[in-house]
């Protein structure tokens, strides 16, 4: 009998990573296989990477980011969780605000709902309209989503300021070969792409 990696209750949400010390581009990679080997996670799109110059602390290196699209029946507050302990798991000790960091991810959207349980989670993510390094890469691979009370990914990615991003390297990034991340074995990258079959 055909299995489903995750179950009829699915919701769809987009997250934003970065990361800008240690190897940015392997923890990345590394981050991405990780969300999709959960098996309530599957990643459906991949955005290309892109450079951003850091905010608020400056005297660090530039930023690597992307957007990941998934499919989940983890709650919000479970997908979060996951993601920080991803960021744990790669190295990443909260000690400066906005300091540098060896990985990153913010949960941008959640099957378009508003979500206040904080201060651990508010949802859309309060600062996303600010911010051309989530805005640009997501709009690459979902421009008509709707952010409640904001307008779609592609309005807002028209508005905001998009001096200091760059492309950096296009789709497909995550299958390259490249070194393995904080947590894999070593060796070349296999041949799973999470997300970037999909290139709309």
């Amino acid at each position: 009998m055909a299995t489903c990696k995750v179950g009829s209750a699915e919701a769809t949400a987009f997250l934003g990573l970065g990361a800008n010390i240690g190897d940015p581009l392997a923890q990345l990679r590394w981050a991405v296989r990780e969300l999709d080997r959960h098996p309530a996670v599957r990643v459906v799109a991949t955005a290309s990477l892109y450079g951003s110059k850091p905010v608020g602390v400056t005297d660090q290196p530039d930023f690597l980011n992307t957007v990941v699209e998934v499919r989940t029946s983890l709650s919000p507050l479970d997908l979060l969780r996951n993601a920080l302990d991803l960021e744990r798991r790669a190295g990443r000790v909260r000690q400066r605000r906005w300091g540098p960091r060896p990985l990153d991810i913010d949960l941008l959207w959640y099957d378009g709902r508003v979500i206040r349980q904080e201060p651990e989670l508010i949802v859309p993510h309060p600062r996303l309209a600010e911010r051309a390094f989530v805005l640009v890469p997501w709009a690459e691979i979902a421009p008509g989503t709707v952010v409640p009370g904001l307008g779609t990914v592609a309005e807002l990615c028209e508005a905001v300021e998009r001096e200091g991003v760059w492309l950096d390297r296009p789709r497909p990034w995550v299958a390259e070969e490249g070194p393995a991340g904080p947590a894999s074995p070593a060796g070349p990258a296999g041949p799973l792409a999470p997300g970037e079959g999909d290139r709309r």
